[in-house]
């Protein structure tokens, strides 16, 4: 691991581009609009983004079904499209830093969360679904006598790619990687809040042989380029990771268009079950911590809310307090660090504001509470532990995205159960039990 003091050299050193990625080349949006990207931990300007809109879908899609249908890259060999995409995956990590680099200014992830988990990652999923390519067979179907049938999988066209800030590479990777291992041509929106990792890896994957026009990247908002690409006529997937609100819409866009597939990965609000019979509460304890403020809780999987069987109750909040005790937000860049601030400031004022109903819900503030925000000091939030909570608290029932932690008690089984199961969220659980 590189010392801070090599991270920050090479934060300094890059040249950041944040020009739409059409065909091949980067460019200007149509309309000339940017939008600054915004270092979170610093408040500085990283660079001028491309903001697209409808002129800019229409561009890249246009160029995205052409080369789908010239069949330079749908119908090349696999085994050729799975050395371009494995020579894809070499060039991410030969510049694994960079993107760790990036990543970490962009939207505030951890340098050593980067290094750990992002980018190797993204390199593996590149390199799996590379492997995949001349693997994926046909059948024949079983039928009558004098009757054949025969099922082989096709690349379906366009796909489009609307990425989330919380993994900018990583999620743009589990997208990108399939959709192009297929033989698909992929327009991505990546996130407006952290897109130089994806407008760099659209780069390096024209580098590695991918054709022009087959992966374009279009930075700009979801109701100008994302409610776009949802209605246009000529893509024929849509894939989604985001809010449950987004979600819904694009499913209505689908329908008000040409019926696009759509593939979604919304919210969640994700429980995490205690119970007195777990044989290790500090495990337990350190655990839920880091399942709650690792990646500042912005994590759509993360256990935002904490059932503990009353009989460990007091021993397990009293571990709790002392694990998140160990996650200091602080400079991402430093490896030492392991919880950076908030993506911008819109989303501190969101944990502000779920803090601040929590208390005046009732709940008991164990740890943390409202961020004390400093006008270009970064959008630092604390590790937040709230108990005394139950399920009709709005902090408890909504999504946050952020390092807020309710803890409510429970009683018998079957009540955690039902408590668990309490919510509109359907995405993960945790169990900590011996039996």
């Amino acid at each position: 691991m590189k010392s801070h003091a090599d991270w920050k050299a090479l934060s300094e050193s890059l040249t950041l581009n944040g020009q739409a990625y059409i065909n091949g080349s980067f460019q200007a949006a149509v309309s000339g609009e940017t939008f600054p990207s915004i270092n979170p931990a610093t408040e500085a300007k990283l660079a001028d983004i491309a903001s697209c809109d409808q002129a800019d879908v229409d561009i890249a899609v246009e160029n995205a079904l052409q080369t789908f249908r010239s069949g330079v890259w749908s119908e090349m060999a696999p085994k050729e499209r799975k050395n371009v995409l494995l020579k894809l995956a070499d060039l991410i990590e030969q510049h694994q830093d960079e993107f760790a680099v990036l990543d970490t200014m962009d939207m505030g992830k951890s340098i050593s969360e980067m290094v750990a988990i992002d980018v190797p990652d993204t390199i593996d999923c590149f390199r799996w679904t590379a492997e995949c390519i001349d693997k994926v067979y046909g059948e024949i179907a079983p039928t009558a006598p004098g009757t054949m049938a025969l099922i082989s999988h096709e690349p379906v066209g366009v796909v489009a790619a609307i990425t989330p800030w919380n993994y900018p590479l990583m999620m743009v990777a589990w997208k990108v990687a399939p959709a192009l291992a297929a033989g698909n041509s992929v327009v991505l929106k990546p996130s407006e809040k952290a897109c130089l990792s994806a407008l760099r890896l659209a780069e390096l994957a024209t580098e590695a042989g991918v054709p022009d026009g087959v992966f374009n990247v279009l930075p700009g908002f979801g109701h100008t380029a994302g409610k776009a690409l949802a209605l246009h006529h000529d893509v024929h997937v849509l894939a989604f990771t985001g809010s449950t609100r987004v979600a819904g819409m694009l499913m209505e866009y689908a329908g008000q268009s040409n019926m696009k597939r759509v593939w979604l990965e919304a919210g969640g609000k994700s429980p995490n079950l205690i119970f007195d019979d777990c044989d290790d509460i500090k495990a337990a304890a350190a655990t839920s911590a880091a399942a709650i403020f690792s990646n500042q809780g912005e994590v759509c999987i993360a256990c935002s809310r904490i059932y503990v069987q009353k009989g460990v109750k007091e021993e397990f909040i009293a571990a709790l307090t002392e694990a998140a005790a160990r996650f200091q937000p602080g400079d991402p860049l430093d490896p030492n660090t392991n919880m950076g601030p908030m993506v911008d400031e819109a989303q501190l004022d969101t944990v502000r504001r779920y803090v601040q109903s929590g208390v005046e819900e009732g709940g008991t503030l164990l740890c943390g509470g409202e961020p004390e925000y400093v006008e270009g000091q970064g959008f630092f939030a604390k590790p937040t532990i709230i108990a005394d909570a139950n399920n009709e608290m709005t902090f408890v029932k909504e999504e946050i995205f952020g390092p807020v932690l309710a803890v409510c008690e429970f009683e018998t089984e079957e009540e955690a159960i039902e408590l668990a199961n309490d919510s509109q969220y359907g995405l993960g659980a945790a169990i900590w039990t011996s039996n």
